[in-house]
């Protein structure tokens, strides 16, 4: 999908919003051991609220200025070095993360989080999909629909297999040249240039040590992170970005990590905080292996 700045403002406020109500019953509120109705009704109005807002905000903001089209798919997969792609796999995880979440804490049954809680990210992103699909400027994207269901199947996988969550995903950005270049596409400060710029992006899977050695001696909130990045964009094809001598490549990460959500604390209101920001890549030393660069080692990545 080629997101727009206000589409990308949108959905990260939705993401936000999900991830601070996510927080907040996890935090603040008592888990219910059996099913209670009222707060189960009460997340469904809350989370068909907020999506049939965000869909309609999307239909005002965006779709209805440009014309529309029989429904049509579009192969984007060479966009960016898949970097929107990997955006994609992060949300669907989140919010499908945060449907779970709000579903155990009313009481709903292992079972029927998994089926329409976790489900929650890919249903939502697919419904984008679809209207992108009937957009005569844009079109649905086979790798986006790929990518939700990515982010959702590492979700599901894991509580099927562990039944928690010992690898998480992140995100973490820096601010990079290319942005000047390109301001209108890339962004014009930093706010902007989180969202657009994706040569300053780097998503992470973060395992949890202790998670997979439960007996060992290591600090139950030490991660180890892998990363994926991309550099060397000016435009979303990278042979449009070669033929301006950027030479767009990839970068590969490995980096330590912390995870907040296991560092004691009996303050309520600090463990809502790190329940919202851990999707956050704290900077770190990291290695680089770069298609470019070759290995590279850096005392902070942000």
């Amino acid at each position: 999908m080629h997101l727009s700045y206000h589409k990308k403002i949108i959905f990260f406020t939705f993401f936000l919003m999900s991830l601070t109500f996510y927080g907040q019953t996890k935090s603040f509120w008592k888990k219910s051991d059996t099913l209670n109705k009222k707060r189960r009704n009460t997340v469904i109005g809350i989370q068909g609220g907020l999506t049939a807002g965000t869909l309609v905000a999307l239909h005002q903001l965006w779709y209805k200025d440009f014309p529309q089209s029989s429904f049509h798919f579009i192969n984007d997969n060479k966009d960016w070095l898949q970097m929107d792609k990997f955006g994609h796999v992060m949300t669907s995880y989140y919010l499908g993360k945060m449907g779970m979440d709000v579903l155990n804490w009313s009481g709903v049954s292992k079972k029927n989080q998994l089926i329409y809680g976790a489900t929650y990210g890919f249903a939502f992103l697919t419904a984008v999909e679809v209207l992108d699909g009937f957009s005569k400027e844009w079109g649905a994207s086979f790798g986006d629909i790929l990518a939700n269901a990515a982010g959702t199947g590492l979700l599901v996988g894991q509580e099927l297999l562990w039944n928690e969550q010992r690898i998480i995903m992140k995100y973490s950005f820096h601010q990079t040249k290319y942005a000047q270049e390109r301001p209108n596409s890339l962004g014009k400060n930093y706010l902007e240039q989180s969202l657009k710029d994706y040569n300053g992006q780097t998503y992470w899977l973060s395992a949890n040590i202790w998670s997979f050695a439960k007996d060992s001696n290591f600090p139950k909130w030490l991660n180890i992170a892998l990363g994926y990045g991309a550099e060397g964009m000016l435009y979303s094809r990278t042979r449009a970005a070669n033929n301006l001598a950027q030479n767009p490549y990839r970068q590969f990460y490995l980096s330590l990590d912390i995870d907040l959500t296991k560092i004691k604390t009996e303050s309520k209101f600090l463990k809502s905080v790190f329940s919202v920001v851990n999707f956050i890549k704290l900077p770190a030393p990291a290695l680089e292996i770069s298609t470019k660069n070759g290995i590279k080692f850096h005392y902070l990545h942000f």
